[in-house]
């Protein structure tokens, strides 16, 4: 019976803009892991018809042979799609102001753009031209 497992599931699916670019780094073992953000923007228009936009950063990392592709192909400002685990982290910093991220263990990627609409994360992909980005409005970005 169902019921009598314990199932659960941490998973993760965000499409949004890549805001810095990315930094990747060893571990004392040697696998290579690179960390950026990408921002994701929500609008609403409230009861009194005034449109709001939220914004919700998510650090990304991602390991091995993808810390390695994400490295050399993603560039701030370029939308992505990112899929994986979920955790958030909270801490105080130096001024005593509490502070939390939201992080993403990469499992999958793909860039979206017009121009490069036949990417994913398997071993075949083009690589996007590192110089053009896809973004339909630029006044959309939060930065």
């Amino acid at each position: 019976c169902i019921r009598d497992r314990v199932i659960t599931m941490n998973k993760i699916m965000i499409i949004g803009n890549v805001g810095s670019d990315p930094e990747m780094r060893y571990t004392p073992n040697g696998a290579a892991v690179t960390s950026f953000s990408v921002a994701t923007n929500y609008r609403y228009t409230t009861a009194d018809g005034q449109q709001n936009d939220e914004t919700q950063w998510f650090r990304v990392s991602a390991w091995n042979k993808q810390a390695e592709t994400l490295n050399q192909y993603v560039v701030k400002g370029m939308k992505i799609f990112i899929e994986g685990r979920v955790s958030s982290n909270a801490w105080t910093d130096k001024e005593g102001q509490a502070r939390a991220t939201i992080e993403v263990n990469c499992t999958s990627f793909e860039f979206l753009s017009r121009e490069n609409q036949n990417q994913s994360s398997g071993e075949n992909f083009q690589a996007p031209n590192p110089g053009s980005q896809d973004i339909d409005n630029p006044e959309d970005l939060p930065w």
